[in-house]
């Protein structure tokens, strides 16, 4: 018929491997972190010390600010967990000088604003045993499994095997023999305009049908995938899988729920007063799509976009 044609498609399997000289995967990784990610690379073969006796493959800071350690499985075999468990436990006794070397690769800022609540360790292999799965899951940190593949010389495929669903938070460190700080506020307390500028007061100061809406996104978001993991952090809520691709936020005075998507604008017809494109506007979170939302009718105009920036993210 008129219009119609046909083409020969000549269709090659190509077989997945894992790298098995780990220097060279690390190497990949390291030179790819923030793309692959989202993750600023700090250093790679860190010591730990004469003391400790070790080397962190990889140290890292999230786009929440928060620590990561890197630990690349050699064999099946080798329990990369406990040694990753072992270096989490080192970063959180010296935590300075974490910070003196976020300050020395991405600046002063960068290291001013490093986030304790929730440090992650992340293990990648080729594969791991269903020892390795079920240990995770008994473990109260934040452990994510990732295996990966590579398919010739210009392919990697990475897949997240395991990740808690929440960030699990750390308790804030307390140096031996130091006495409480008596002038610090308690969390809570609505005189420090610190607080009051952190999620947990703006959200205990919304209207309930603020806080409809809120949650209404969350559950929405943290329905797409079990792949979904939340981390609640002192500005806003991140809902990533490798990366973050929602990061939500509420204003109890502006009556508005504000999310930040991790689309191109450019891709997006903006609406005036429901999205906006942020890519030059500084604000707390990752993304360059806001959106407004001050009504469940707003909630249902965002929903194609939380899907498409998940199925992107």
């Amino acid at each position: 018929m008129p219009g119609q044609f046909s083409v020969a498609i000549n269709m090659t399997e190509l077989a997945g491997a894992a790298v098995q000289v780990e220097k060279s995967l690390q190497k990949l990784f390291e030179a790819n972190l923030e793309a692959l990610l989202g993750i600023r690379f700090l250093a790679s073969e860190h010591s730990t010390g004469a003391v400790h006796g070790g080397r962190i493959d990889t140290l890292g800071l999230d786009e929440d600010n928060s620590p990561v350690i890197i630990e690349y499985k050699r064999s099946v075999n080798e329990n990369v967990i406990n040694q990753g468990l072992f270096y989490l436990d080192w970063l959180l006794d010296h935590r300075k000088e974490f910070q003196w070397l976020v300050m020395e690769r991405l600046g002063p800022e960068a290291a001013k604003a490093v986030d304790w609540t929730a440090p992650r360790l992340l293990c990648i292999a080729g594969d791991f045993t269903r020892y390795d799965e079920h240990a995770v899951k008994q473990i109260a940190r934040n452990i994510e499994l990732i295996r990966y593949r590579r398919f010739g010389d210009e392919l990697l495929m990475i897949e997240l095997v395991h990740a808690p669903k929440a960030a699990r938070v750390i308790a804030p460190a307390v140096q031996k023999g130091a006495a409480p700080e008596t002038s610090q506020k308690e969390e809570g307390d609505e005189a420090d305009p610190y607080w009051r500028n952190r999620m947990g007061y703006r959200l205990s100061q919304a209207s309930a049908e603020l806080r409809d809406i809120y949650d209404a996104v969350q559950q929405f978001v943290v329905g797409l995938g079990d792949d979904v993991q939340v981390k609640e952090l002192q500005q806003y809520t991140g809902f990533k899988r490798f990366k973050n691709f929602v990061c939500l936020q509420i204003y109890p005075q502006a009556r508005s729920v504000v999310a930040y998507l991790r689309l191109d604008p450019s891709t997006v017809d903006l609406e005036d007063g429901f999205s906006r494109d942020v890519t030059n506007i500084g604000h707390h979170g990752t993304g360059d799509l806001e959106l407004s939302l001050k009504s469940m009718a707003d909630f249902e105009r965002a929903q194609p976009l939380l899907q498409r920036t998940y199925e992107g993210g």
